[in-house]
């Protein structure tokens, strides 16, 4: 972990993309500001814990199963071709 001391006021740059500035500080309060691009998603890290909680019981709640797909045909044996069968007419006859 790098450990950077900074005043108020003063800056911190990562990646060129993310400024982290101290804004003010209180007894043992430090207030921070963060500038970033939007699709860089920002979070206390309490809050950050209780996402990757609440996903993590997404995935393993209890749901049904997905249901098991055929098994592909076999490449090296084509699916048999439908054909065409005539059958003759049968003659009907009463019998006694």
């Amino acid at each position: 972990m790098l450990v950077l001391t900074r005043k108020p006021g003063e800056s911190i740059v990562i990646d060129g993309r993310i400024t982290v500035k101290i804004v003010r500080v209180e007894g043992d309060t430090v207030k921070v500001g963060i500038t970033a691009p939007a699709d860089v998603p920002i979070h206390r890290e309490e809050l950050y814990l209780e996402i990757q909680q609440s996903n993590q019981a997404a995935l393993t709640r209890g749901r049904a199963p997905v249901p098991k797909l055929a098994p592909s045909p076999d490449p090296l044996c084509p699916p048999a071709k439908p054909r065409l069968v005539t059958v003759s007419p049968v003659e009907v006859r009463n019998q006694p």
